[in-house]
């Protein structure tokens, strides 16, 4: 199967079956037959894409419910290490994070559910993502944390110093001040 747990639950790595050969690879990187096999209901209906260079750090945003997102994040060049928080009130994972690499040459994407906040750093010179979301954008809905919030103890692989983040970014909350309205569901 194409999906790998984490250990946290919910949150899974799919790794897209790759046909490589002299001419170069070949692979689906979306297809709603096999996420449905593998118990994964989601219909997609935005694609974002975003070009960063190195050293940026964009997150952690989530979108409250009822415009929650669910996202499929993958890297078409470059590399970074993306993340992962569980928010969601009541979860025996809440405030634990994940992280792992995603990049270009090893094509693997992150499955991040909604009640979840996310973001990314670029750890090449530059790198472009592409994550599929459930939902629309919705600006009144916007929720985040700090990136370099003490309690999540998050190594974003950047030296101090050189961290590129948003003026926005720069104001988010630490978690234990976030407003979220997101709950754990067994």
């Amino acid at each position: 199967m194409p999906f790998i747990p984490t250990p946290i639950q919910d949150l899974f790595i799919f790794e897209p079956k790759v046909f490589e050969d002299n001419r170069g690879y070949f692979f689906e990187a979306y297809n709603e037959q096999v996420f449905k096999a593998g118990g994964i209901d989601i219909k997609f209906v935005q694609d974002n894409q975003s070009k960063s260079s190195y050293g940026v750090i964009r997150g952690l945003h989530y979108q409250q419910d009822p415009f929650a997102q669910t996202k499929l994040v993958r890297v078409l060049q470059g590399k970074i290490l993306d993340v992962a928080i569980d928010i969601r009130k009541g979860s025996p994972y809440f405030g634990k994070s994940f992280s792992i690499e995603l990049s270009a040459d090893n094509k693997r994407q992150l499955l991040v559910p909604a009640g979840f906040a996310h973001g990314f750093s670029v750890l090449s010179d530059t790198a472009v993502v592409l994550y599929k979301c459930d939902r629309f954008y919705n600006k009144e809905s916007e929720g985040g944390i700090r990136f370099d919030d003490p309690s999540l103890g998050i190594d974003w692989g950047i030296p101090k110093g050189e961290e590129l983040v948003s003026e926005k970014d720069l104001l988010l909350p630490f978690l234990n001040e976030c407003h979220n309205n997101f709950e754990f569901r067994k």
